[in-house]
């Protein structure tokens, strides 16, 4: 009933960890930011929430309070990069046992544009994400991905992210969208504590809806220890009708499918 939603695969100091928010709806003290996440490895949380910043205030400093709370600065999906307007997500599937654990959640984000976020924990060490914007409203549609601060390469054209942190916890971002689809970079910023910050790295996955059809990201999510040890991935949709996904991922060179019927 909390809407908070967690994988991982043990009990450890090391392990690996995301906890997926869709929550019901809520109002002044809850940020419009349904289907974020935060991911945790080895320690370390690798795609920590924007926090809050400041509370309260007037002129600049409700500014700061906005700036912090708007759904762009999460790990969702926004439409015209405005803020949610409806934030309460239903539970289609929660499956969270076995090799391949899955939620998929949608929120009615805005008027006319439902998001069906279907989270996939694969052999309990790495994630897909599909994300799709349903319904007829037109516009930009933005995948937004925020990680922790550190150095981090990017390739534009390929769509990855790779961190290079100073320790042993790394972890590789790519996304496979529309074929008009492009990579951009945004002002990244995060707060754990009162008028503190960090900048990060934070970037957007574009493409336009102009009809009714859907608009679909498939994003894989890698953890792993050494620099020189990250994998190959590759992702394709296989179909996608109604309530039936099914999905090609490629890490390595090992083939899996990943699917469900709601």
């Amino acid at each position: 009933n909390s809407g908070f939603f967690t994988f991982r695969n043990s009990w450890q100091t090391d392990a690996t960890v995301m906890v997926v928010k869709a929550g019901p709806k809520a109002a002044w003290h809850c940020q419009p930011d349904n289907g974020t996440f935060e991911l945790w490895f080895n320690g370390k949380n690798l795609f920590p929430d924007s926090g809050s910043y400041i509370y309260a205030g007037e002129g600049e400093v409700m500014k700061l309070r906005n700036w912090f709370r708007q759904t762009a600065v999460h790990n969702t999906l926004t439409l015209d990069n405005k803020n949610l307007e409806t934030t309460e997500s239903v539970t289609k599937l929660w499956q969270p046992k076995g090799d391949v654990q899955i939620l998929v959640t949608e929120n009615p984000g805005y008027k006319h544009l439902k998001h069906r976020r279907s989270v996939f924990f694969v052999d309990r060490q790495y994630f897909v994400i599909v994300d799709e914007a349903m319904g007829t409203a037109t516009g930009n549609i933005d995948l937004h991905y925020q990680l922790c601060d550190g150095e981090v390469k990017t390739d534009a054209g390929q769509h990855i992210l790779i961190s290079e942190f100073d320790d042993d916890n790394q972890v590789k971002l790519q996304c496979f969208g529309p074929e008009d689809c492009k990579m951009k970079k945004e002002e990244g910023w995060y707060s754990t504590a009162y008028r503190q910050r960090k900048e990060r790295m934070a970037v957007a996955f574009n493409a336009r809806k102009s009809d009714e059809n859907t608009i679909r990201y498939i994003t894989l999510i890698y953890p792993f220890k050494d620099k020189k040890a990250a994998p190959a991935l590759s992702a394709k949709e296989k179909k996608a009708v109604g309530n039936k996904l099914e999905i090609e991922v490629i890490v390595n060179g090992s083939v899996r499918t990943l699917q469900y019927q709601l």
